[in-house]
Order: structure tokens, then sequence, then C-alpha cells
């Protein structure tokens, strides 16, 4: 599972971000690491310099080898918060996803 990273230029020390990030992101979705092909993280500041609540907005994509790509946004006080959120959502989606595959799988 191949995880990247984007920021824009609003947001501070990307790489460490990142490397704080990574860890989290890979154990939430460590149950799909062999379907999931790549993560797209987008982070990004809103309101750019002003400060505001809820000001950071994630937005991040998961791809399967021949499915559709999926995404998911959210926002929080800090780029942690608004990744892990819509990595959240989108496990949510994947376990749905699945379900339904298998349910179809069963009556074949």
């Amino acid at each position: 599972m191949q995880i990247q990273f984007n920021t824009d230029s609003s947001i501070q020390g990307r790489d460490s971000l990142f490397a704080s990030i990574r860890p989290d992101v890979e154990k939430v979705l460590a149950r799909y690491a062999e379907i999931i092909t790549r993560v797209e993280i987008h982070v990004s500041d809103i309101n750019g310099p002003k400060a505001g609540e809820d000001d950071i907005r994630a937005v991040v994509e998961i791809r399967r080898e021949g499915k559709a790509p999926n995404a998911a946004t959210n926002n929080g006080k800090n780029p942690r918060l608004a990744v892990l959120g819509a990595v959240e959502k989108l496990k949510r989606v994947l376990d749905s996803d699945l379900g339904k595959e298998r349910d179809l799988a069963r009556r074949s």
C-alpha cells in the first residue's frame, strides 16, 4: 500500500507531519493493506493564515485495483485529526463495499 501525502502552501512541516500521521493511517487501514494499491492524502488550511476552529481540511482517496476510487473529506482542528477522521470514514465505506462483494459472490 503506497501512501502519497500532499499539502497546500499554508501547512508547515510537511515531511514531519507525514511521518507522524503515516503510522496511524497504516494502522487504521492495515486490515485492507492487501487490496489497497494507493492512498492519496491532501491536507489544506481552508482559512489560510487566519485562525479558525476546524479549519484544516483533509481529502483522502483510496484506490483498489480494478475498482473505482473512494474518497472522503473531513475537517479538524489540526491535520492529524482531519486525516484520521477522513480515513475512518473510508474504513466504513470499505467495510460496506467488501460486505456487498461477499454477498454477491455467495449468490453466484
